[in-house]
């Protein structure tokens, strides 16, 4: 368990804050199947939930020697867009902890891998903008996305608040690594339904990156929060 004060949370934000890891590793499936390459989900959430746009792409160029052009990523995001304008949704939970924290006023905050076009767009899909003006940052903002500890050392210097005072909530093992290199503590979430048929293996698989805990709920989340707060 987390027992240490938490005086700040950071949030990821694909397959934390949003369920949107289901649509974005079928979309990106389906892109990476018209270069031939084709993988089952399990293999795609081990590979790619987490990761950078630039290790897809040099992935995909390992995979054929072709390194994918713009058409690209303008064909992921627009299937992406498409699907998160009809089918994206809050995680269950999320607005629950929320009110709570804003009651508290408790420092809260999202650091996303994705760029900030992606997450700009989601966070308007779902309604969330509002409540995360001037609080959600993307790896746009730092030189190194993760693993590299740079995006959660910026979202706690906008926070005021010391690395080790912060309390991570992650769903991939490279966000994971990150907020250890940071210096923060962190609970693995495994409540996104592409993790349906691979909660286990993939909470292994954060619990092995360094997560204290792992959770699938909210209401579990709250449970930790309260014991280390």
């Amino acid at each position: 368990m987390v027992n240490e004060k938490s005086k700040a949370l950071i949030l990821d934000f694909d397959g934390v804050v949003v369920d949107s890891e289901v649509i974005a590793l079928a979309e990106l499936q389906a892109c990476l199947a018209a270069f031939g390459i084709k993988l089952q989900l399990g293999e795609m959430i081990a590979r790619f939930l987490g990761a950078s746009f630039e290790d897809i792409e040099a992935f995909v160029h390992g995979a054929t020697g072709r390194m994918p052009d713009a058409s690209f990523r303008e064909g992921w995001y627009a299937r992406l867009f498409e699907r998160y304008s009809r089918e994206l949704r809050i995680m269950p939970g999320v607005l629950t902890i929320l009110d709570r924290l804003d009651r508290r006023e408790f420092p809260y905050c999202i650091a996303s891998g994705s760029s900030y076009r992606r997450l700009d767009f989601a966070l308007r899909a779902v309604g969330l903008s509002e409540r995360f003006a001037g609080r959600a940052y993307s790896a746009d903002s730092v030189e190194h996305g993760k693993p590299a500890p740079d995006l959660f050392l910026f979202a706690a210097m906008k926070m005021n608040a010391r690395p080790e005072d912060c309390l991570v909530v992650e769903d991939a093992g490279a966000g994971v690594s990150a907020a250890i290199r940071a210096g923060m503590r962190v609970v693995g979430f495994v409540g996104g339904r592409h993790l349906t048929d691979h909660r286990e293996e993939h909470a292994a698989r954060l619990r092995t990156a360094g997560a204290a805990d792992v959770v699938a709920r909210f209401d579990d989340l709250l449970q930790i929060m309260d014991a280390s707060s």
